[in-house]
C-alpha cells in the first residue's frame, strides 16, 4: 500500500532511538534492505531516515540520554498536534515532549496514555511520513501491550476516532473499515515490572527466513515464528540493541 495522503489517526511513521545508531542501521539494512540517509545538519543530531528503495519507511536516531534501552516509537497522524496533546491530557494521558516544530517538516509531540504507553503524534508539513505501508520491509501493523485494556479501548478511539473490533483474546483497531493494529492484554507471561508499550510489526515475504536471518545477525527470538488462528504468521524479535519488534505475513486475505 503506497501512502498518498495523511489520514488523521492512522500510523504514519516509526523510529528507533538507539545507543548505537550505526549498529542499528547495519542490522536493519541487512534484515530489510534499508539504507540510511543521515541529515548532516547539527540540529538533527544524527537522525537517519531509512529508505526502502527511494521510499522513506522508518528512522533511527541517537537516544536523547545515555543509559536508556533502545526502543521503537510509533507515530500517529494528527491534523492538529496541539489539540491532540490537549485532548490526551484531558483524558488522563501525559505530554512528555512538545508540542514542537521539526524544522519545516512538521509538528510533533510525544505522549503517554493513562497506563504509561508512549507514542508520538505527527502533523505533516513538508514530510508526510512513511511512503509505503504493508509492503515487505515496511511497517504493516502496530500493537499496544497494556494491563488496562478497557482503559485503552476508551482512550484511543476517543482521541483518534478508531473503530474497535473486539475478540476473546485480541481486539483490533481500525479506520475507514481497515484494521491496522491491535491491543494485547499483558497477562502473567509478561514481567510485572515491564511498562506498557507500543510495538511495530514489519511486513516480510517469509517470516521463517526473516526470523532466521535476524537471529543470525544477533537478534533474539522472543516469540519464534507462529501461526495465529485465522490470522497471520508472525514472530517477535529483540534486536542486538535491545529494541523489540515484530515481523509478519498476512496471506489470509486472498
Amino acid at each position: 500500500m503506497r501512502i498518498t495522503e495523511s489520514r488523521p489517526g492512522a500510523p504514519c511513521w516509526v523510529e528507533q532511538g538507539s545507543a548505537d545508531p550505526q549498529a542499528a542501521r547495519a542490522f536493519y539494512g541487512e534484515l530489510f534492505g534499508w539504507r540510511p540517509e543521515t541529515d548532516p545538519e547539527p540540529e538533527d543530531a544524527g537522525y537517519s531516515v531509512m529508505l526502502l528503495g527511494e521510499d522513506p519507511v522508518a528512522a533511527i536516531t541517537p537516544l536523547p540520554a545515555p543509559g536508556r534501552p533502545a526502543v521503537w516509537t510509533v507515530s500517529l497522524t494528527s491534523a492538529d498536534v496541539d489539540a491532540t496533546a490537549a485532548a490526551a491530557t484531558a483524558a488522563g494521558g501525559r505530554v512528555l515532549t512538545g508540542p514542537a516544530e521539526a524544522l519545516d517538516l512538521g509538528r510533533y509531540a510525544v505522549l503517554a496514555d493513562p497506563a504509561g504507553a508512549v507514542f508520538s503524534v505527527w502533523q505533516a508539513r513538508a514530510f508526510r511520513g512513511a511512503a509505503v505501508l504493508a509492503e515487505p520491509g515496511s511497517l504493516g501493523w502496530i500493537e499496544l501491550a497494556t494491563r488496562d485494556v478497557p482503559g485503552a479501548l476508551a482512550f484511543y478511539p476517543a482521541l483518534f476516532g478508531w473503530s474497535v473490533s473486539p475478540a476473546e483474546s485480541y481486539t483490533q483497531w481500525g479506520l475507514d473499515g481497515r484494521d491496522f493494529g491491535g491491543v494485547l492484554d499483558m497477562g502473567e507471561q509478561f514481567p510485572p515490572d515491564l511498562a506498557p508499550y507500543w510495538m511495530p510489526y514489519f511486513t516480510v515475504a517469509d517470516v521463517d527466513l526473516s526470523a532466521e536471518r535476524a537471529v543470525g545477525l544477533g537478534a533474539e527470538a522472543v516469540l519464534p515464528p507462529t501461526d495465529v488462528p485465522d490470522g497471520p504468521r508472525l514472530a517477535v524479535l529483540r534486536d542486538p540493541l535491545g529494541a523489540v519488534f515484530g515481523i509478519y505475513l498476512d496471506d489470509t486475505s486472498g
